[in-house]
């Protein structure tokens, strides 16, 4: 089969197209899916350039984005070895042409919307994650992928593969982060990143849940994001960030932040926070080191959550939405699979709103 394999950690030279790829074989309670679409994100670029080794301090700019890290400390996003060769890839759509031993022949010919987190029910909720698609097991960068049978979620949609390639890793990670912090009818919530694919779907997903949003990012978004819903817009390049969300969401502060730059911007977002407010977060795309006050913390009794390891609950809760016409595919643009380093480069750019599609 065609494919764009991952050769080492580095930069885009390491994505190398394939047409001589051995089409994977699906074992037991696996299923062999025919490649759709598949959408990009910012994990595919972390993974390639060595971004979740524990000794880099910096985001993922476009520089490191493009030619990685020059040295050979590189680790997955669980601090984990990535074995190469690998197929990344995280945001799957297709349908079923195999199946192995102990899935239901009948699974042959469905539409499938692929939860890429592998899990062990034994372990405990928080840390039953054990693979993920495109790092510690082949993606769908290519024409076929094998996943387990109870990742692939038999989907109806009247939607495009490319267009349901957009809500796989970013929205079932936005809808775990609101979850985790109870987001609910009424509050208020500050978006960080709001342009991106995470972002964008926290926007829709708290829209859901009759939330007020605040949302941060370049101004150049602010049109876009308006119209998406966001009830209020900050651009991250004000002089005084705090003092500008202040002025829209009063002195009592934000219920809930939802944040996914991190860096600079952490110890602000605290401040933002009101007593009993929540800040979860999923990404760090401006940097993964930060300082805190921990008084901020300590005296208005905030609780924080961390986010790697969306259930399969919240997957199966991502799918219903989509099903039900709730969440709007933010489809920027589609690429062959063939130019999936194009691709990644106009990612790095940030000049987009949504989400990148590659389609074999």
């Amino acid at each position: 089969m065609s494919a764009v394999v991952l050769t080492g950690h580095g930069g885009l030279d390491k994505l190398v197209q394939r047409d001589d790829v051995p089409t994977p074989t699906p074992g037991f309670a696996d299923v062999l899916v025919r490649v759709g679409a598949c959408g990009l994100n910012n994990t595919d670029i972390n993974t390639r350039s060595g971004w979740y080794d524990s000794v880099v301090e910096t985001g993922v700019s476009e520089e490191l984005g493009i030619h990685g890290r020059d040295d050979d400390a590189a680790s997955s996003w669980n601090q984990g070895s990535v074995h190469f060769p690998r197929i990344q890839g995280a945001a799957v759509v297709g349908r079923v042409t195999a199946v192995g031993e102990g899935v239901d022949p009948a699974r042959v010919g469905e539409r499938v919307l692929v939860d890429p987190s592998v899990r062990d029910p034994d372990l405990p909720a928080r840390a039953q994650l054990i693979e993920y698609l495109g790092s510690e097991r082949d993606g769908g960068f290519a024409q076929y992928v094998v996943v387990p049978s109870v990742n692939a979620h038999a989907i109806e949609s009247p939607l495009s593969d490319a267009e349901l390639a957009t809500f796989p890793c970013s929205y079932d990670t936005a809808e775990e982060m609101l979850a985790r912090a109870a987001l609910a009818k009424g509050e208020t919530i500050v978006v960080t990143g709001a342009a991106g694919g995470v972002g964008t779907a926290l926007i829709q997903l708290s829209l859901v849940r009759g939330a007020r949003v605040v949302a941060i990012a370049g101004s150049a978004k602010e049109s876009r994001l308006r119209e998406l819903g966001a009830h209020d817009f900050i651009a991250r390049e004000t002089v005084d960030l705090q003092r500008a969300v202040e002025k829209v969401i009063g002195e009592r502060g934000a219920d809930v932040v939802a944040d996914v730059v991190g860096g600079d911007m952490f110890d602000v977002l605290l401040k933002l926070l009101r007593r009993g407010g929540r800040y979860t977060t999923a990404g760090a795309i401006a940097g993964p080191t930060t300082r805190i006050d921990l008084r901020d913390l300590i005296y208005k009794d905030l609780e924080m959550y961390g986010i790697t390891n969306p259930t399969a609950a919240t997957f199966a809760r991502l799918v219903d939405l989509v099903q039900a016409g709730l969440l709007q595919p933010l489809l920027e643009n589609t690429f062959p699979l063939t130019e999936l380093r194009r691709a990644q480069e106009q990612l790095l750019k940030r000049t987009h709103v949504g989400k990148y599609v590659v389609v074999p």
